[in-house]
């Protein structure tokens, strides 16, 4: 499965929403963190024209990949960018070991 942004549509979902879809698994995420993800480029929720963050499944399924990717394997932003750079291109994503990743291991 290679990730894709589908669409252009601001049908996301508001930073609340994903917050409680998301805090089921990782239970301390916040507003924060999810912010701060997008400032480091990790992730790039729709802005809707109120300003508010409009997230895709595409955006959702991405959140969980980095947070897993921290909480797992302990990466920096440095390499999780990279992981995802291999996804969007259809690579197989490798840890910095060599072994090899799935998407569907990091959702």
């Amino acid at each position: 499965m290679v990730a894709q942004r589908v669409g252009t549509a601001p049908t996301g979902q508001s930073i609340g929403q994903v917050l409680t879809q998301l805090r089921i698994q990782f239970p301390d995420l916040t507003s924060t963190k999810l912010r701060y993800l997008e400032d480091e480029g990790l992730i790039s929720p729709t802005r809707l024209p109120s300003g508010y963050r409009s997230y895709s499944a595409f955006d959702v399924s991405r959140i969980r990949m980095v947070l897993t990717l921290q909480r797992d394997y302990f990466l920096p932003h440095k390499v999780i960018q990279g992981i995802l750079d291999d996804v969007d291109a259809g690579k197989k994503p490798a840890l910095p070991s060599g072994a090899e990743l799935t998407v569907e291991s990091l959702l």
